[in-house]
């Protein structure tokens, strides 16, 4: 008796290991995957069931970065009929059915990002339904960032450089550097995850320049620029501004020499016209006197 028993003991051992082995599996072939925005990604999802595949159901669902206390539904297999979510169709599928639950995801956006649960079960296995987690993360390269200053521009003064970004996925690096006429990298104040601005105090002339900012990820960088002219209000005539004044004044002058010229000029053919003309008059008069003079001559000739 003893010694059947235990053999009927091990049998029954061996059976339930071997009942607990046939439970529903559910096996995820990668734990985080990436996709840069636009391209398609594979979600694996494998699962090991001892029944036929009559009453399979499996469910994707996402809990995206945004609010992951609300995940959503993506795609459903139940009883041989796929039910996609209204926003993915055309975007989501199932691509191993039903011997997998793989799921192709195309034209990915950054809002397609999170925790994906593949969750299969598959009556009469026994056993909860197996549920895996996989975490996607979208890549996006920055947009083009925005530059902007504002303060006072004259000698002494304070100017504030600003710099922000809408997009990037990692969060772009923002960077400030002057470029021109030497490369300097500056201090920066982060204000938020996408912006960033320089305080640049007691500005003088060696403050003028173009200045660069740069937002950087994996996928690529951006830049923005500002050209920044400081000035003296207080300017020597040597100095650029001092330059301005200096050309309106010669200009002036100029104008008021070739006015006084033009005049002069005036006066002068006036004098001469003036003289032409008592020249002209007085020869008429000599003229006209000799025909008087000459005249009674002739008519005493006449009658001779």
């Amino acid at each position: 008796m003893g010694s059947p028993g235990r053999w009927i003991l091990w049998s029954l051992c061996v059976c339930f290991v071997a009942w607990q082995n046939a439970a529903l599996r559910v096996t995820m072939r990668e734990s985080s995957l990436e996709v840069v925005r636009g391209d398609s990604v594979l979600l694996p999802c494998s699962f090991f069931t001892s029944f036929d595949f009559s009453r399979l159901n499996v469910i994707w669902t996402l809990a995206p970065f945004s609010s992951p206390e609300t995940p959503v539904q993506v795609i459903v297999y139940d009883h041989g009929q796929v039910i996609k979510n209204p926003s993915l169709t055309g975007r989501v599928d199932f691509t191993g059915l039903p011997f997998s639950a793989d799921m192709m995801l195309n034209e990915t956006r950054v809002s397609d990002g999170g925790i994906y649960r593949c969750m299969v079960n598959n009556p009469p296995d026994t056993a909860d339904p197996g549920v895996g987690e996989l975490l996607l993360r979208v890549l996006e390269p920055p947009s083009l960032p925005v530059c902007e200053w504002d303060g006072a521009i004259d000698m002494g003064g304070s100017v504030r450089l600003s710099c922000s970004v809408g997009e990037g996925v990692p969060t772009p690096e923002i960077r400030w550097e002057k470029v021109n006429p030497e490369e300097i990298s500056l201090p920066i104040n982060m204000e938020g995850e996408l912006s960033g601005s320089v305080q640049i105090v007691n500005v003088s002339s060696q403050t003028s320049g173009l200045y660069r900012c740069s937002a950087s990820n994996v996928l690529g960088t951006e830049n923005c620029y500002v050209n920044l002219a400081i000035y003296n209000s207080e300017a020597s005539p040597d100095s650029p501004s001092g330059v301005l004044p200096g050309v309106l004044i010669t200009l002036v002058m100029s104008l008021v020499l070739l006015a006084l010229l033009a005049i002069i000029l005036w006066l002068h053919r006036t004098g001469q016209d003036g003289r032409r003309m008592r020249g002209d008059r007085k020869a008429e008069e000599e003229e006209c006197y000799n025909e008087i003079r000459y005249t009674p001559s002739l008519m005493k000739r006449s009658f001779v």
